[in-house]
């Protein structure tokens, strides 16, 4: 009963992921016929594109809020409404003003659902199984990503309104959401430690836990006790450990190159002397290479680790970044190797950092700081990933594929020696013995 009830909430909050997916990919296949059909210069298009981004990191920023006051659950349901209305505002904007407003919504949402996405399957995971139910978090959002790609393929075969359609798709998986969130309990650590609510609390804790239940509310109970009555800051010194490792695993996550290899793939591909068709082809690739080593993670997360993980990704991205550096060095280009290791390079990083970060910064902070320390995690993520978005194709044509590729390799060596020295291992432990190990006292 409890495997397939926790089961199946984490499958709905996890279709926030999908549409968090759907919802950054959609734009690659209609941002062409967008720029035509409103006659946009190129600062007007590039507004156009990184809007949805402004929106993610702006929501990320405050997510712990909503998600602190009005409960996982209801925040779930706005995150599901900035959804459905961003996808059916944008196909139906009549003006290029409103057509803005309705993206932003939709990044809002991106940026809320990465905080409390996570923190709700984390909340009511058995540790045993939290790797690979927040883990799923992570999957959808890949499967979201390959759908969007597909899905504008098909569309895209229509009239020159295509565009229209591409996005507003999105309206049936939203709108499903929104039903489904009403079907999900609340999460018993909010309601114990925002609300009071121990006995309403306990009723889910015996559908998550029901041989220890009786024991874990206690440990949720005492876990508050540590930390003094004062709202504390998450800068305060005793969560040092905890906000050196979210910030430092955000960061690498980025300094990979992964959104800048997702978002300009075509163009690496043609830097790389592949025609435009071969390029799109080699994309849907490592969106299917970027799904099945996802896969492969998250089934294998709460058995070896999550360190194990992060180790052996690693070393796999560092070989294949410096692999694709020295391609670009030598200018010995055979048509294929630098997709096949950029193939390789998705793989490992699916199967690491992919799988892993929403994972590991969910489980990190103590109860009381997990939206904030969450909020952190997730919007020094999103900063990162917009600053590498932007600067990449400058940097890329300036220093050129090897020098930008060579950047990135050491980066992941820096990851490495991170992960080594200062990464602890969470696998199978409460989300409070994790949390107390990891304060200072």
């Amino acid at each position: 009963m409890r495997k397939h009830s926790v089961l199946a909430w984490s499958m709905v909050v996890a279709l926030g992921g999908f549409l968090f997916g759907f919802d950054t990919a959609v734009i690659s296949g209609a941002e062409k016929s967008i720029q035509q059909f409103w006659h946009l210069s190129v600062v007007a298009h590039g507004l156009t594109i990184s809007i949805a981004l402004i929106g993610t990191v702006i929501g990320s920023l405050f997510g712990a809020r909503p998600s602190d006051i009005f409960g996982r659950k209801n925040t779930l349901y706005f995150v599901a409404a900035a959804y459905l209305l961003s996808s059916v505002g944008t196909a139906l904007a009549d003006n290029w003003y409103v057509f803005l407003i309705f993206r932003f919504l939709g990044g809002l949402g991106v940026g809320i659902s990465s905080v409390t996405a996570p923190i709700y399957i984390s909340e009511v995971s058995p540790a045993d199984r939290r790797g690979q139910l927040v883990g799923l978090f992570q999957f959808n959002v890949v499967l979201g990503i390959l759908v969007s790609y597909l899905s504008n393929y098909l569309i895209s075969q229509g009239d020159e309104t295509s565009w229209r359609w591409m996005l507003g798709v999105q309206a049936f998986p939203s709108l499903l959401f929104l039903v489904l969130i009403r079907f999900i309990p609340e999460s018993p650590r909010w309601l114990i430690l925002k609300k009071g609510e121990v006995a309403k609390a306990l009723e889910i804790l015996r559908v998550i836990n029901p041989l220890n239940c009786d024991e874990e509310l206690i440990t949720i109970k005492n876990s508050t006790l540590g930390s003094t009555g004062k709202r504390s800051s998450l800068f305060s010194g005793q969560y040092k450990t905890p906000v050196i490792l979210a910030v430092l695993f955000a960061f690498f996550n980025q300094v990979s190159g992964i959104n800048a290899i997702i978002y300009y793939a075509p163009r690496i591909f043609e830097m790389a002397g592949l025609g435009a068709h071969s390029s799109l082809l080699s994309t849907v690739g490592l969106g299917v290479i970027n799904f099945i080593f996802t896969l492969l993670a998250i089934n294998i997360i709460d058995k070896v680790g999550r360190r194990v993980l992060m180790l052996v990704g690693s070393v796999g991205l560092i070989g294949s970044l410096f692999l694709v550096a020295f391609t670009f060095y030598s200018g010995h280009f055979n048509g294929f190797a630098i997709p096949v290791y950029m193939m390789v390079f998705i793989a490992f990083f699916a199967f690491s950092q992919g799988a892993v970060i929403w994972v590991f910064i969910s489980e990190i902070f103590p109860n009381e700081m997990r939206a904030k320390g969450q909020t952190l995690g997730s919007s020094t993520h999103w900063i990162m990933a917009a600053l590498i978005a932007f600067c990449f194709p400058y940097l890329a044509e300036k220093l050129g594929g090897a020098t930008t590729f060579f950047f990135f390799g050491s980066m992941m060596i820096l990851q490495l020696i991170f992960v080594w020295r200062m990464m602890p291992e969470t696998k199978g432990k409460s989300l409070e013995q994790i949390g107390s190990n990891l304060i200072m006292h």
